[in-house]
């Protein structure tokens, strides 16, 4: 990195139009937005854990899965509908760090093919832009979820 005093006239005048055009940034507002928007969100989480073990009657281990299912589901519903989006503008990283930022990652660049329909425009995209591993993974836990679920197996 060159000195101030030893940049050409061009090189101070491209560093004075980049400080005019780069906003300031809010640190303190958005380290707060981002803990309470996480906060909130494994707040949600907890709820539906214990739901899943006081009210369903799930044990731990049960309780964990049925709480990340949802959670991925609550991520994904939440993308399609455009409003994690917003959530995600408002918090910064506080919408990405908990499990519904992971399902928000890859439903978010299938939903720009919605035009396309559904099987062609989002399913295609979801496999390409998503990577097959993650989608056969959330897959196959969903199906394993419910077959755990329709048949008490534990």
């Amino acid at each position: 990195m060159q000195l101030k005093s030893q940049m050409t006239p061009k090189q101070k005048a491209y560093n004075d139009y980049v400080n005019q055009k780069t906003p300031n940034t809010k640190l303190f507002s958005g380290c707060v937005k981002a803990f309470l928007v996480g906060g909130i969100i494994c707040t949600i989480g907890e709820g539906v854990s214990y739901l899943g073990r006081i009210v369903l009657g799930y044990s731990d281990l049960h309780a964990a899965a049925f709480t990340a299912i949802v959670m991925v589901f609550l991520g994904a519903l939440l993308t399609g509908l455009g409003i994690y989006d917003r959530i995600g503008k408002f918090a910064g990283a506080g919408s990405i760090v908990p499990i519904t930022g992971f399902a928000n990652s890859i439903v978010a660049p299938a939903m720009e093919f919605k035009s396309e329909g559904l099987v062609l425009g989002v399913g295609a995209k979801l496999f390409t832009l998503a990577g097959p591993v993650l989608v056969y993974g959330i897959s196959a836990s969903i199906v394993v979820g419910l077959i755990y679920l329709v048949f008490n197996i534990s």
